[in-house]
């Protein structure tokens, strides 16, 4: 059974998080699940069941130095939803987050990662967003976004057929082979 590192920030799919750990599951994935420190307190009245579901730890937070490894070492990670602060500090490698941190660090251990932004149409005309986007792609990340992948929506609108986590799966299945 590979590990997937499920890493979510603070926009409105991650709400949604527990039936894309057990889609993520059915394929035959061990998950877990990592959160900015927004998001853990979005999900806060849920964690102990997100736990209960994934066998792990929920992770907002670095871990104490010398402290053992609560979780097994990733195979793949998938980073979404990716918000437009996560995106961007992610290409300049501010890792304030934990989960901004595994990613940056990812990057260089060679954990094959897929990333799926989810951001609104106004924060997508941001000149750093682009650009961002742009080198994540240059540092080998798979980033979803654009045709074939996350395609923003207007601020405030929600998207009718929901956040595309059926692609975000397929490009981790995509990077185990």
């Amino acid at each position: 059974m590979k590990t997937l590192y499920l890493l979510g920030s603070a926009a409105p799919p991650v709400l949604g998080i527990a039936p894309v750990i057990e889609m993520a599951q059915v394929r035959g994935y061990d998950v877990c699940l990592g959160l900015t420190p927004s998001a853990a307190r979005w999900l806060e009245p849920r964690l102990t069941e997100l736990e209960r579901l994934t066998g792990h730890p929920v992770r907002s937070a670095y871990k104490v130095p010398g402290a053992d490894d609560v979780w097994p070492p990733a195979d793949v990670a998938l980073f979404a939803p990716a918000t437009f602060n996560s995106v961007n500090s992610w290409a300049l490698g501010l890792t304030s987050s934990f989960v901004v941190g595994f990613a940056a660090e990812a990057i260089g251990k060679g954990i094959p990662l897929v990333a799926m932004p989810c951001v609104n149409s106004a924060y997508a005309r941001h000149r750093a967003f682009g650009r961002s986007v742009t080198e994540l792609r240059e540092m080998g990340v798979t980033v979803l976004y654009g045709p074939g992948g996350f395609e923003p929506n207007l601020p405030g609108e929600r998207r009718p057929g929901g956040f595309p986590w059926q692609l975000a799966l397929d490009a981790v299945d995509a990077m185990g082979s």
